[in-house]
């Protein structure tokens, strides 16, 4: 009698390990969507659009003055190539 006693006592706790880890992983996901739908404040078409905007053109901006950048440095190196000071 003991030792079919203790064999289940050796399967049951893994089975509750994995109920009690799937009951978190059940909370975490309920948790997350009532944290999505109840208490995060989503932006309106015009403040997504408004700062997308901002964003596009400050990426435009930084792209312009990147590309300034390395096309003087790129004719500063062929003056310099061409004086053969290298």
């Amino acid at each position: 009698g003991l030792q079919n006693r203790g064999s289940w006592v050796r399967v049951l706790l893994p089975v509750l390990k994995i109920k009690v880890m799937f009951k978190k992983i059940v909370n975490y996901f309920k948790a997350c969507y009532d944290e999505l739908m109840h208490k995060t404040s989503w932006p309106t078409r015009r403040e997504l659009t408004h700062s997308a905007v901002i964003v596009l053109s400050a990426s435009l901006i930084i792209a312009l003055v990147v590309w300034l950048m390395d096309t003087v440095f790129k004719n500063l190196m062929d003056v310099v190539y061409s004086l053969g000071l290298s």
